[in-house]
């Protein structure tokens, strides 16, 4: 069993396909691809990065490539019918060790917001965490004011632990305090079997 922080060659992202999305492996050449996207202010008004051009672009995918190195696993989210990316996700703070991990760094395009992107991309993320990695914990925190963000954790299923106040200092010089929800390996067979009874509702029948 490996602790967080070991070789880059553990904490590889695997390519993960659902139904109507891919995540896969963030990489340099998903560049072109994320600038049709990733420049709207709304994306990142919670966020403790804000990336308005190709620099900056270039700057964050360098920053989560090189963070692999300490348990952060960095996808592209694709719609599949368009092969087009529509966001980015990660598994942070990886710890083989213990089994925890969390979701995090998730955008998605403000027009997808809402839709099945992101429960799908959950439950993939998800699936992978508790069922191929054999992971105890998963956890989520989220801006305070991000309420929409906290309305959509909650109907994963996840369970609200606390909040750290004062938490992080935003790039406008504002003060986050961070609120805290994890889903357990106990918890995730009846998450899961949720996630799909969505998906399912929301798919259009045959």
């Amino acid at each position: 069993m490996l602790d967080r922080g070991d070789a880059t060659d553990d904490n590889r992202s695997p390519l993960l396909d659902g139904e109507t999305l891919r995540l896969e492996p963030l990489s340099r050449d998903h560049l072109c691809g994320l600038e049709q996207v990733a420049f709207e202010d709304s994306i990142w008004r919670y966020m403790l990065v804000r990336v308005r051009n190709r620099s900056e672009l270039e700057a964050w995918i360098e920053s989560a490539l090189a963070a692999q190195a300490t348990g952060q696993i960095p996808w592209v989210t694709i719609l599949k019918a368009e092969n087009r990316i529509v966001g980015s996700t990660r598994l942070i703070d990886l710890d083989r060790r213990h089994r925890t991990a969390e979701i995090g760094h998730t955008w998605i395009s403000p027009r997808l917001q809402g839709a099945s992107v992101n429960p799908e991309a959950k439950l993939l993320q998800l699936r992978y965490a508790f069922e191929d990695l054999g992971l105890n914990r998963v956890a989520f925190k989220t801006h305070h004011e991000n309420l929409q963000s906290q309305a959509a954790i909650r109907k994963l299923g996840a369970v609200y632990e606390g909040t750290f106040r004062n938490h992080y200092v935003m790039p406008d010089g504002s003060l986050r305090h961070s609120l805290w929800f994890s889903i357990t390996r106990e918890e995730w067979p009846q998450v899961r079997s949720r996630l799909e009874d969505r998906l399912r509702a929301g798919r259009p029948s045959a």
